[in-house]
């Protein structure tokens, strides 16, 4: 048991010396290779410190290249004011005046014909533009294109917008920097723009008639000229037409105009009577002899001549008869004259209703949105102005015509009376004989 106990212990001893023998081993195997790692960082460390050394002279170097580019730049811009000189300010004076004529240009219907011009003034305007002798004289020539342009008559096609919205090429006419148009309608220039538009509301029929016929004409013809540009088209085309007035009138204004209508109708069937029955008379008069039943005199002489029992009468039944006779006629000589009388004194009163009512309506507008701004209370305004004038304009002719009537009438009823007592007379002396 002894000697089995110490061989056991030798083993273990053995064992021991083995493992403290290979832990050795191990230890300097790890002690190497961290000195190896060592070495390799080191050299690793030391060759990133050199390449941040070469990055960082090259930064330098680039820092200072930039450096002295920065004041060669600023040494090159002061020399260049130098030597610019006065051409600093004519730089500054061509843009100012290519900005000007940029604005009148946009407004200007001569762009419609050279649209490439609005193009060269925006470049040229430009805050960074600096021109050349080129550009100078170009704008010279656009200057003069403008100034020739606005003494000549042209046409050209160009591109028109109508009032929807629509473009299309049309053949445009244009009266130096003034007027344009196309087949008889008036166009106006797209602000800022080369394009024209079509004035949505155009001027009355005789003015584009005018703008037709120049466009048609080969030689001098009237047309209208706007120095403004359009403005002034523009405006004349928002004048009401003659139908736009008389429905500012409203529902007065037109009883009134049927009122004149029919009294005016009337009036002429009348006096168109009165004059054929005015000459049939004066036929009469020339063969009072031979009384005819198509006119006032040849009945009255028939009630005289024309009845044989008439002979055995007094003279103051024949006048009686006479009588009847001619108030027999006058109902139809003065026929309507009662009616136009009415008409005449009728239409100043409608009138007067027309403005009581659009001058309520302008109070009541005035009480809704006060009276800051004047266009709404042109309508109470126009219908009680248009209703005046309405009432006005069929009482002054009524009356006139009812006058010119009552003259035929009392003429040919006074050719009746004179007939009639010439007949009496006649009589009497034919009693007394």
């Amino acid at each position: 048991m002894a000697q089995t106990q110490a061989k056991g212990m030798d083993d273990l001893l053995k064992r021991i010396q083995q493992d403290s023998a290979a832990s050795a081993k191990l230890n300097q195997e790890r002690e190497a290779r961290f000195l190896r790692d060592r070495n390799a960082q080191a050299e690793m460390l030391q060759k990133a410190e050199a390449e941040h050394a070469a990055v960082k002279a090259k930064s330098d170097a680039i820092r200072a290249r930039y450096e002295a580019n920065q004041k060669q730049i600023a040494e090159l811009k002061e020399q260049f004011k130098t030597r610019a000189g006065d051409y600093t300010q004519v730089a500054a004076a061509v843009r100012q005046a290519a900005a000007d004529f940029r604005a009148h240009a946009g407004d200007s219907p001569i762009s419609a014909q050279f649209p490439e011009r609005l193009a060269f003034l925006d470049t040229l305007t430009a805050d960074n533009a600096m021109p050349v002798q080129a550009d100078i004289e170009k704008l010279w020539f656009t200057l003069q294109q403008e100034m020739t342009e606005n003494g000549r008559v042209a046409s050209f096609p160009a591109e028109v917008v109508d009032p929807a919205g629509a473009a299309s090429k049309q053949q445009v006419t244009r009266v130096g920097a003034f007027t344009s148009f196309h087949d008889g309608r008036y166009l106006v220039p797209q602000p800022g723009g080369s394009e024209l538009l079509e004035l949505a509301r155009q001027p009355e029929r005789k003015f584009r008639s005018m703008a037709k016929d120049f466009g048609e004409a080969e030689g001098r013809a009237p047309i209208l000229v706007d120095p403004t540009g359009g403005t002034l088209l523009a405006q004349e085309a928002l004048r009401p037409s003659l139908m736009e007035r008389i429905d500012m009138g409203g529902e007065v204004g037109y009883i009134i105009i049927v009122i004149g209508l029919v009294g005016a109708v009337l009036a002429i069937w009348q006096l168109a009577w009165l004059l054929r029955t005015d000459r049939a008379v004066r036929r009469q008069l020339a063969n009072v002899a031979q009384p005819s039943d198509d006119n006032p005199l040849g009945r009255v002489l028939a009630t005289f001549k024309g009845n044989p029992a008439t002979a055995a009468e007094d003279a103051e039944v024949i006048e009686l008869r006479l009588s009847e006779a001619v108030l027999r006629e006058v109902p139809k000589l003065e026929r309507f004259q009662a009616f136009l009388r009415l008409a005449v004194a009728a239409g100043p009163l409608l009138g007067l209703i027309g403005t009581v009512v659009g001058m309520i309506i302008t109070f009541q507008v005035i009480t809704e949105q006060g009276a800051g701004d004047p266009r709404l209370m042109a309508e109470g305004i126009s219908q009680a102005m248009v209703a005046t004038v309405l009432g006005l304009g069929i009482a002054v002719p009524l009356l006139f015509i009812n006058s010119l009537l009552a003259a035929r009438s009392r003429a040919i009823t006074q050719i009746l009376d004179e007939q009639a007592t010439g007949l009496l007379a006649e009589r009497l002396e034919q009693t007394r004989a």
